[in-house]
């Protein structure tokens, strides 16, 4: 039996069943490995790429897609961790691809050095943080993968193989929602550590809407959210600063973190559940706790939020231009047809890149974020709004929920079919494509 060639040392003795962050994609795969190091990575796929095995990769579950479901075999990276390597001088760091964002950071910062861009969670691994697109805010900085200089993929026969600048496979291998082989260590370009003045303020969203090019060229990062059945936004302005630490205090983050925003803020959103007409008032009232305030602190910290309100969520890439009016069309579609959307959505912004199939590729865009408490449905209201973000030509988030299939998606990418080459060349047997794969990328 092919089974019986994983033994007791290779195989995890917890339970096999997998469930995602927010406990809507699961799975029970055959057999759930967590390797321990590089060697075992190498071992165990190459026994099971030779095997005709189907192999999927999971790190900290953070991906809304089925991205990381598998029948066959599940492979945990998280212990493959940890700064490997440091060059002070030209800042590149390589990390193993199991490293979760958070602990990555507090090393970095140690290290006297930083990543120039972070998105709001740091609970991911930086392997599923490059492989969906995972990115912050910025009108000059690109998604996290753009930082990659170089990385170590082990492929189906269980080499490791390095692929570095100048390479087509680094290009197709930024973003590939684990599709070409299991990511061994990434090597990333980071800057020296900095801080950030992060000032949050109530705006009127006309006014962001209609001065949103200048308010991105004026600050480094700039995103907001905005409550359905609002017109106000809540406004988020961060930018390199000299200025002494001031970070908040212990009492005003466990206040505002835990208590309002999460813990109060969790009951709220499942009694809306409950009561789905209560949705516009209870919006209109949560305006009232948006309030200015601001800090300084190392950037790390500045960029990541306390958040344990599960939820589901619908991200989309939008040419830079068209972010403001397609924001403005989608939440009056929310309101016009009352859609029980009670969180916030987000606008962010980045500068384009060069991965092949990079939300981002080869144009500025602006990202809008859509989300739903993991109690309550979402699918009718995220497929009415998907139909927005397709009239401009939007991408989906790999990572996030969407409902789109290769033969539709292959046309919004210039390079798409580059990227199917590196794909035949690394994996012609399909050993890492599992059902979302095969249905976004194609068999």
């Amino acid at each position: 039996m092919v089974g019986e060639r994983f033994d007791a040392r290779k195989l995890s003795t917890r339970n096999r069943r997998w469930s995602n962050w927010s406990r809507l994609q699961s799975c029970d795969p055959r057999d759930f490995v967590k390797v321990s190091g590089v060697g075992h990575l190498s071992e165990v796929v190459g026994m099971a790429g030779a095997e005709g095995r189907q192999v999927t990769t999971v790190g900290s579950g953070h991906s809304f897609t089925p991205a990381a479901l598998s029948e066959d075999l599940l492979l945990d990276i998280t212990s493959i961790a940890g700064v490997i390597s440091v060059d002070r001088e030209s800042g590149l760091v390589e990390v193993g691809a199991g490293t979760i964002l958070a602990d990555l950071n507090r090393e970095l910062d140690r290290l006297g050095l930083a990543m120039p861009n972070l998105g709001d969670i740091d609970r991911q691994t930086i392997a599923g943080a490059v492989s969906t697109g995972t990115h912050g805010t910025g009108r000059s900085l690109p998604n996290i993968s753009a930082q990659i200089e170089a990385f170590k993929l082990v492929t189906a026969d269980g080499e490791v193989r390095e692929f570095g600048p100048g390479s087509l496979e680094l290009l197709a291998g930024r973003v590939a929602i684990g599709s070409l082989g299991v990511l061994a260590s990434i090597t990333l370009r980071t800057v020296p550590a900095f801080s950030l003045h992060r000032i949050d303020e109530p705006m009127d969203l006309d006014e962001v809407l209609s001065d949103f090019d200048r308010i991105t060229q004026e600050n480094e990062h700039f995103e907001f959210f905005v409550f359905p059945y609002t017109r106000t936004a809540l406004t988020l302005k961060r930018n390199r600063t000299d200025l002494p630490l001031a970070p908040r205090s212990g009492t005003d983050r466990f206040l505002g973190d835990v208590v309002l925003e999460n813990g109060i803020g969790d009951l709220a959103l499942r009694l809306s559940g409950l009561i789905p007409g209560s949705i516009p008032r209870m919006a209109r009232y949560s305006t009232h706790f948006m309030s200015q305030s601001e800090q300084v602190d190392r950037s790390h910290r500045v960029f990541a939020n306390y958040r344990t309100i599960r939820f589901n969520e619908m991200e989309y890439a939008l040419p830079a231009e068209s972010g403001p009016e397609a924001l403005d069309r989608v939440l009056g579609l929310i309101e016009e047809e009352s859609f029980p959307l009670a969180m916030p959505i987000e606008c962010r912004i980045s500068a384009g890149d060069d991965a092949l199939i990079s939300q981002a590729h080869g144009r500025h865009t602006v990202y809008i974020a859509v989300h739903q408490h993991q109690t309550m449905e979402f699918e009718p209201y995220f497929r009415e709004i998907e139909k927005i973000f397709r009239e401009y030509d939007g991408r989906p988030h790999w990572g996030k929920l969407h409902f789109r299939e290769a033969a539709d998606l292959a046309p919004s990418f210039p390079r798409w079919d580059e990227f199917q080459a590196v794909r035949d060349d690394l994996d012609p047997n399909r050993t890492f494509s599992n059902a979302y794969v095969n249905r976004v990328l194609g068999p």
